[in-house]
């Protein structure tokens, strides 16, 4: 608004034109310039031209005046960010130009409200000086950013103690602001206290560094920034740097360590906006710069780096405005639901091997990155400048200069010039490997020249040295996990490896895959060495064990390396792995042996977890059909050690002890198979000595019972259960059998909750009857439980156990134990009619899931069992489904033998051994159509039926 439309208004309301006049110098040329025509976000002359009115038809009496001018408020509001929301939409405003014109907008509003407050409502008498009253914006507000739905904070500002008339001049403001819907923090300091707090506050200070002033008295906002800036920041910007690097680190330890988490916080998460916010307040605090510009004059950034932060920047600031206006409130997580929007509103498009939302998730990773290259970059210049004593090394050390241009001090690796990359580009990758083999932090100084120099990388592709030493650091006695994340955090894993590079920042879109696919691979190959080292052996025993018997320990690791390299090229990954690993063995100096075998594990890296979750190891086609894929002992190893790491590399609660179970009984039965019983002992079957050594475990656990009941308990079970459970399964199932027995219960269901991985236990031990699978499936449903995998096991006695792995629909252990098992106890008892309870019901839990397509499928296989048809269902989980599933099968005369079910985030696959009424393989075509076409049906994408409500 220009000085002459400004004095009108303040005649047109009789209000001090320089009061006026010093009601927009609050926002900076350069804030107004990032917004276009102002005027049409909100009519400043005009609104407080009404608010006059309003006044004067209230005839001076603020409680009859309030309603109308609340009213003209909440419409300035409304309009003012429906235009600012239209802007952005329709004309595809960037984010930075939304939260510039959000935070105007408000100021505005504010500013009008304490003028009506102060000079009308309560403007009566001649104040004192005690009585100055100054507000300012502070935090990302006074940075002069406010997104959609955020906060504002504001600073209310007073010479000495808050007197009456200021007590009640800031309740009358801030219920205004409280019912136009604004959530609003604050404060209410004089600048002694500002000074006081900030100097015991790091929020205090950080949160008045960006204060700026709104309205008021404009000699007491400037007497309490220069106190602050000389009783508070001077001579502290070591300590405060050093506070905000503490705080950020803290920050993502909460947010999850990695930028390349699959649903990102985008304002709090590694790589988001909080790190540049970082970055700009320790550039602020220590150098007094006002502008992201302003980081170039102070030596800090590059003038290409500020671009990359302004980028950056409004990039995250472009997502996280859509996610506002999507959900209607401050969301910051970027979760599943929201990223095909996002995606389809920031116009990506699908490419061949990519979907649409995939690449927008690659760009947000690749932005996350730059945003942790820009970190390295400031805390480089920064020590070089400030040469701090602190984070980066205490006292004195031994200066160390190596022959290739390096030096080593204070635990570092440091260049001695500029020009050492320039000199021996090889010397790029001797960085790496010096800094890892001897144990040493790379300074950020030598990163930054790395970062620099990626151009010649490319040359070193062919380099027998180079080459050499990324092997050396791959398969180092060292752990290679951290060393080869800084080298593709730095850009040097890319350019080296090219079908690496195009894996960087590539996600994939399911609720299975915890991490991008570079970060799973660089996990998978640290857990690897974990493995090695034995820190796994009570979660892995067998990878433990089988890892020194390894011939071949860099195929294992190069393998490792390149099991998911193509994923997104469009055809099957581990085929096209398998070629790209023929072409990068000889060049990683490996042998064609080598590099055979790493062909074969990357071609077949997913077949035992295949068979062991999603077949019946108790069938001997099952092992047969495996052993002939595998062949060999050592491949059989090398796989058993590769399939653990991997499953363990997708996420925190993948591995547990029943896959683990299942892995090993896979291993030891194939083992027999393929060396016809020889490495088993005393010529004993491998299947045979799992068994017995099982058997033997329960006999010890259960030294306190009479020696019949023993026998008794384990003479009841088929070989089957004792590879499925662990020894203290076995343990509690029988003791559980024989309270049950002894009681002469027919049903008892036992739930056990484990918090720490998020799942619940349901043990259901009950006589066997058909359909009793489908109806306790259909009690969680009832219950509101969401099965992840179950186990079916019946024993000799005519007796079954079903344990079922659970959880709630909001995805955490479900802890409604009484409600579950009083669901599963009447639905076995015949009292309730689960198809008429479903109908009746709200489906609840779909949310997160019915953002995904699954294409269902139906896989029925008579060659994998020579004695049953096994048949495999893929899909959408959604509640329900295994219900409708193992109804489907009963309702079409099949019995099940044994059940698989595995639930991979929103993908469910569900194996079954099935026979038909005479006990037969399912032969006809007729009745084979006839159960694909059932199963079908039952698995299609959900439409609620009728009388069912969405919620």
């Amino acid at each position: 608004m220009d000085t002459k439309t400004m004095q009108s208004v303040a005649m047109a309301c009789d209000w001090d034109a320089d009061q006026a006049r010093l009601g927009c110098s609050g926002i900076a040329p350069e804030f107004l310039a990032a917004i276009p025509d102002p005027e049409q976000i909100i009519r400043c002359d005009a609104m407080v031209a009404r608010l006059e009115e309003i006044w004067q038809e209230a005839g001076g009496d603020a409680a009859k005046a309030r309603p109308a001018a609340l009213a003209l408020f909440k419409a300035a509001l409304k309009d003012g960010s429906e235009e600012i929301r239209r802007r952005f939409e329709d004309d595809k405003a960037n984010g930075t130009q939304v939260v510039r014109a959000q935070a105007y907008l408000v100021d505005r509003i504010v500013h009008a409200l304490m003028e009506l407050v102060v000079k009308r409502i309560y403007g009566e008498g001649v104040r004192t000086t005690g009585e100055a009253l100054t507000v300012a914006a502070v935090g990302g507000y006074g940075r002069g950013e406010l997104a959609p739905h955020s906060d504002i904070d504001l600073l209310f500002l007073l010479p000495y103690k808050a007197t009456a008339y200021h007590e009640k001049v800031v309740e009358t403001v801030l219920y205004m602001l409280w019912d136009l819907g604004l959530k609003v923090g604050h404060s209410t300091r004089s600048p002694d206290e500002c000074v006081r707090q900030a100097k015991d506050d790091s929020t205090v200070k950080t949160a008045l560094l960006e204060c700026r002033w709104l309205w008021g008295d404009k000699a007491l906002y400037d007497e309490a920034r220069r106190r602050y800036w000389e009783d508070v920041v001077s001579g502290t910007s070591a300590a405060f740097i050093e506070q905000k690097l503490a705080e950020r680190d803290e920050r993502h330890q909460r947010t999850g360590c990695s930028r390349y988490v699959l649903e990102p916080n985008i304002k709090e998460g590694k790589g988001g906006l909080r790190d540049l916010h970082t970055l700009f307040w320790i550039a602020k605090y220590t150098y007094g710069v006002t502008a992201v510009e302003d980081l170039v004059k102070g030596g800090l950034l590059t003038p290409e780096a500020v671009r990359v932060f302004t980028r950056a920047q409004n990039f995250l600031w472009t997502v996280r405005c859509h996610m506002h206006y999507l959900t209607g409130r401050a969301e910051d997580r970027l979760t599943f639901d929201l990223q095909p929007e996002l995606a389809r509103r920031m116009g990506y498009k699908k490419r061949t091997g990519q979907k649409t939302v995939e690449r927008f998730m690659k760009h947000y990773f690749l932005v996350a990155k730059d945003v942790g290259d820009l970190t390295r970059m400031v805390c480089a210049v920064l020590e070089e400048q400030n040469k701090r004593r602190t984070r980066f090394g205490i006292g004195f050390a031994r200066r160390k200069v190596t022959p290739e241009g390096f030096v080593i001090e204070k635990n570092r690796v440091d260049i001695v010039s500029d020009d050492v990359f320039a000199k021996d580009p090889v010397n790029i990758l001797r960085l790496f490997f010096l800094a890892h083999d001897q144990g040493h932090n790379i300074h950020p100084h030598a990163l930054k020249r790395v970062t620099e120099e990626l151009g010649r990388v490319k040359g070193l592709r062919r380099d027998a040295e180079a080459n050499r030493l990324f092997l050396d650091i791959l398969t180092h006695r060292k752990n290679p996990e951290s060393t080869l994340r800084k080298m593709n955090e730095s850009g040097v894993f890319a350019r080296f490896v090219p079908d690496f590079g195009r894996v960087v920042a590539q996600m994939q879109y399911d609720m299975y895959h915890v991490y991008t696919t570079d970060e799973h691979t660089i996990r998978t190959v640290g857990i690897l060495h974990d493995i090695e080292l034995g820190r796994y052996a009570a979660d892995m025993p067998t990878a433990t064990e089988l890892f020194p018997l390894v011939q071949s320990r860099r195929a294992l690791y190069v393998a490792m390396l390149l099991h998911d390299i193509a994923k997104g090229s469009g055809e099957d990954h581990s085929v096209a792995g398998a070629r790209i690993a023929l072409t990068l063995g000889p060049r990683f100096g490996l042998s064609e042996e080598e590099t055979e075998t790493v062909s074969w594990l990357v071609r077949n890296h997913l077949i035992m977890s295949m068979v062991a979750f999603k077949r019946d190891l108790d069938d001997p086609k099952t092992i047969a059909d495996f052993a002939a894929q595998v062949q060999s002992p050592e491949r059989l190893r090398q796989l058993h050690v590769l399939t653990c790491a991997d499953i363990r590399g997708v996420g925190p609660d993948i591995w547990n002890a029943w896959k683990a179970q299942l892995l090993r009984a896979l291993y030891s039965r194939t083992l027999d198979r393929i060396t016809g019983g020889l490495a088993s002992s005393a010529g004993v079957s491998a299947a045979a000595e799992q068994e017995a050594a099982a058997k033997d475990a329960l006999r010890a656990r259960l030294a306190d019972w009479p020696a019949e009941l023993v026998d008794r308990a384990i003479e009841r079970g088929y070989r089957a259960y004792w590879y499925s459970f662990t020894a203290e399964e076995h343990e509690r199932q029988a003791r559980i059998m024989r309270a049950a027995d002894e009681a002469g219960e027919d049903l008892t269901v036992v739930c056990r909750v484990n918090p720490d991985t998020a799942h619940t236990e349901v043990m259901v031990y009950t006589t066997d009857h058909p359909g009793l699978f489908s109806k306790i499936a259909g009690a969680m449903v009832l219950a509101s439980a969401s099965i992840l995998d179950a186990r079916i096991t019946t024993f000799s006695d005519g007796m079954a156990m079903d344990v079922f792995t659970v959880q709630g629909l909001d995805g955490e252990a479900y802890t409604e134990i009484d409600r579950i098992e009083r669901a599963i106890s009447r639905v076995l008892k015949g009292e309730v009619r689960i198809h008429k309870e479903l109908a009746e019901r709200p489906i609840r839990g779909l949310k997160r899931t019915q953002v995904f397509t699954v294409p269902p499928r139906v896989i029925i296989d008579n060659t994998a069992s020579a004695a049953y048809t096994l048949i495999e269902i893929n899909g959408r989980d959604r509640p329900g489904l295994l219900y409708d599933v193992t109804s489907a099968l009963r309702d079409l005369g099949l019995q099940i033998n044994s059940a698989h079910i595995s639930t991979y985030g929103e993908r469910v696959v569900d194996v079954f051994y099935v026979k038909d009424v005479f006990g037969m393989k399912i032969a006809h075509e007729g009745k084979l159509q006839q159960v694909r076409r059932g199963l079908l049906d039952a698995i299609e994408p959900f439409a609620p039926a009728a009388g069912a409500k969405s919620a």
